[in-house]
């Protein structure tokens, strides 16, 4: 707080100033202004040396506010050009250096010209007179600040009521405003502002709202305190209630709400069997839980926690049935074939009973869409008597799906596998991780990587959820995953995985299954019998020709659906008789065919191979075409293809050009022309080794011009030494070249040891011819040469 002065006139000012000249003394971060006693206090030698001077002359100093309140050795350019003389009335200095004194402002004034900058600042100066106002519009402004002082005074803690009282005793408005904007708590540039507004009616005016906005602030602020005060009240009020009630009802022999849910807290802590660790973890934030306030966030947060620890099957297995007969019987009526995936399940549940703690196997069912993998999932469950659970993995990018999200987070849980272990009741479930292939990753995580832990029957007897933050057994569940191809699947978790393979159906299993499986469950699925609807096993037949082209069941089961609605609307509308469904009359149902097969067509042309490829959804025929042209040696190739699948190309022109002379090429058949290899289907991506003899067989056709022999197809690799090396997915590039009518394959001579698993169905159906060379395969798949006439 400051005070007003003695003095009330500032007309003689001028007088006492030496032609104008007073020695000009810089203030950090304080404005002085006229009417006004303030202490200040400096620590710079040189304007102490100012400061004495003066007060041994009886000068008068003239004050004026640096621009940047820290420049330590401020220039001309850094002070104001507005400022205030000042008389020095005492001084002080102290054993620091430091010197403090009492100043009184008296009249503002404006630098005109520095006349000495060192080792002080003199100035030349020119005393500004001020605009007064009067009437009723400023009568009125100052019985408003005065009102708004008050209130400001009364709710600043660091303004005392004589702030107020010395307002009021001022006998001009403008020592009012210079008094109020001495003490009001504003910054250093808006007191500059007001010391520089030379209009005492505008000076008022920024007055009453900087008063209107500190009276503002100070009003919400009390609001603040209060209301927390206020909330700390309450509280403290419930917390002694709650006390004294605890004690009021402890001596009734009652208890309260909180006090029985906490008590049934502790009993399923002790009835859910935990491991020690988790145990621990649980009764630590039930202590905490006790301790808080319910209406807070954390409150439930806590409970949630200890509701999904308590909930979690940490000691509940379900036995099982290990009866090796009853769990053949429930394999085979659920699926047809897939003898290797029964035949080794009926393995592991016979170790299970010779050795129950034996730790459960990983297996990953890899196939193409439609042949039962996930299915096969749940017939496993049934034969063990286990639970099911299914975790889609397709477009998996977060791993917190996996491992869960931390408590810190608000809307968090537990991951996916741990949730359904809850789910499922039992700590030893049958897990089916679908699509295990079409996990990804980005900024939030990879999901495979969590699953890394999950998937090692070594280390997932300790996993750690992230909401959780305790260990869970995973150990007793029986893990299941499915892809459509291996490519994809980090090597890793591949290397943690049993892989066993289901390839698809023949035409005669699909029939079989058919037959068995699906035409009874549509026709239950569409309120028919057999009385109604009957659909032969040829018309089955002419849908897997016709109608579809896949490895798996999915499309058929769709026509054979499709047909049963037709019926079934032929009955609502009172068809009585039965129908039954022959070759004949599919097309009545399905429509006009949806596949044509024109093999015979394609291959007998120079030029033209048939190879086999493996995809994702089985075994396909693929095309090769070859042409030349005149050219410059050039080879051309087109069709979407891979790195590998040129490499294969290049090696078996190269081949050819090395041979030329054996095969009974031209010497110049290479270098006059360009040569140009297209495999169809150009939006599809191809690659691999496996098209190398067909290459070069469609190769060697051209250039000899022997067109292949019909329905002949091939698959191998091609080494530059002419020998056809072995090659995967043999049973359902076998499948692809069934299902597209041809009679003979031409396989690699490595491949002959993978026929035993090769269904007798397309060994009856199909000439395997085995090969070690190249020269072998040009002998078997290209016509004869034509004899010269005569």
């Amino acid at each position: 707080m400051v005070t007003g002065p003695d003095v009330n006139d500032i007309k003689d000012v001028s007088k006492e100033i030496p032609d104008n000249t007073l020695s000009i003394l810089p203030l950090k971060g304080t404005v002085v202004f006229p009417y006004v006693v303030v202490p200040l206090m400096i620590t710079n030698q040189r304007n102490a040396r100012v400061v004495d001077e003066a007060l041994m002359a009886g000068k008068i100093i003239g004050l004026v506010t640096q621009r940047q309140g820290e420049t330590e050795e401020p220039t001309v350019d850094d002070l104001h050009s507005v400022g205030t003389t000042a008389a020095i009335l005492k001084m002080l200095r102290f054993p620091d250096g430091s010197v403090r004194f009492l100043v009184q402002g008296l009249a503002r004034f404006k630098v005109e010209e520095y006349t000495q900058t060192s080792p002080s600042f003199i100035a030349k100066i020119k005393i500004l007179e001020e605009e007064l106002s009067s009437g009723v519009e400023v009568e009125a402004l100052s019985r408003n600040i005065l009102d708004n002082l008050k209130k400001v005074v009364d709710l600043a803690p660091n303004l005392s009521e004589e702030v107020h009282i010395s307002a009021m005793n001022q006998d001009s408005t403008s020592k009012l405003a210079d008094y109020i904007a001495t003490n009001l708590n504003i910054s250093v540039d808006q007191r500059q502002d007001l010391l520089e507004t030379l209009d005492v009616k505008k000076r008022l005016e920024k007055i009453h709202a900087y008063l209107l906005k500190e009276l503002e602030v100070l009003e919400l602020s009390r609001k603040i305190q209060s209301d927390a005060a206020n909330e700390m009240g309450k509280s403290q009020k419930e917390y002694i209630l709650r006390e004294q009630l605890k004690v009021i009802q402890r001596e009734l022999g009652e208890s309260d709400d909180r006090a029985v849910e906490f008590e049934e807290f502790k009993k399923k802590i002790a009835d859910a069997k935990m491991t020690p660790v988790s145990e621990e973890a649980a009764l630590k934030e039930l202590d905490r839980l006790a301790r808080m306030n319910p209406s807070s966030a954390e409150y439930t947060v806590s409970r949630t926690y200890i509701e999904w620890l308590v909930g979690l099957p940490w000691s509940i297995s379900i036995e099982d049935e290990l009866d090796i007969k009853k769990a053949a019987h429930i394999l085979n009526t659920d699926h047809y074939d897939l003898e290797k995936v029964k035949e080794r399940i009926l393995e592991y549940l016979a170790v299970r009973k010779m050795k129950p703690d034996v730790k459960g196997p990983i297996l990953c069912f890899v196939g193409p869409p439609g042949v039962g993998k996930t299915s096969l999932g749940q017939s496993i469950a049934r034969a063990m008597g286990r639970k099911f659970q299914r975790i889609a993995l397709g477009g998996m990018h977060d791993e917190a799906e996996i491992r869960g999200h931390r408590r810190t987070y608000i809307g968090s849980m537990p991951g996916r596998i741990i949730q359904s272990i809850r789910r499922a009741g039992s700590n030893n479930p049958v897990f089916m991780l679908d699509e295990i292939d079409k996990v990804g990753k980005d900024f939030r995580g990879d999901p495979a990587s969590a699953l890394l832990e999950v998937l090692d029957p070594e280390q997932n007897n300790s996993f750690s959820d992230h909401y959780l933050d305790v260990p869970f057994d995973l150990s007793r569940v029986m893990f299941i995953t499915t892809a459509n191809m291996l490519d994809t699947i980090p090597d890793v978790l591949l290397d943690r995985m049993e892989v066993i393979r289901i390839p698809g159906y023949t035409d005669l299993e699909k029939v079989q299954i058919a037959r068995k499986y699906l035409v009874p469950r549509e026709l239950d699925n569409h309120g028919l019998t057999n009385s109604r609807l009957e659909i032969t096993d040829a018309a089955v037949k002419k849908m897997i020709n016709d109608y579809t082209r896949e490895s798996g069941l999915r499309n058929l089961n769709r026509e054979i659906a499709t047909v049963c609605r037709k019926v079934t609307r032929k009955v609502a509308e009172g068809r009585r008789q039965k129908t039954t469904v022959t070759p004949n009359n599919v097309s009545e149902y399905l429509g006009p065919a949806k596949f044509v097969r024109e093999t015979a067509e394609k291959v007998g042309k120079v030029g033209i191979a048939a190879g086999l490829a493996w995809t994702s959804a089985g075994g396909e025929v693929l095309y090769i075409e070859a042409t030349k042209m005149s050219g410059k040696k050039q080879l051309i190739l087109t069709g979407h293809l891979g790195d590998v699948m040129k490499e294969s190309a290049q090696a078996a022109l190269s081949y050819l050009r090395s041979k030329a002379d054996k095969l009974g090429i031209a010497a110049d058949a290479f270098d006059n022309n360009d040569i140009h290899i297209h495999v169809p289907a150009g939006a599809v991506p191809k690659d691999g080794p496996s098209a190398g003899i067909a290459m070069a067989s469609a190769l060697a056709s051209l250039m000899t011009d022997r067109p292949i022999k019909p329905r002949v197809a091939m698959t191998g690799e091609i080494s530059l030494r002419g020998n056809v090396l072995p090659i995967g997915g043999l049973k359902e590039k076998l499948l692809g070249a069934y299902r597209a009518g041809m009679k003979m394959v031409i396989l690699p001579k490595q491949n002959q040891k993978d026929t035993q698993d090769i269904p007798s169905e397309l060994t009856k159906n199909l000439k395997l011819v085995f090969v070690e060379s190249i020269e072998q395969v040009f002998e078997i798949a290209l016509e004869r040469p034509k004899r010269p006439a005569k």
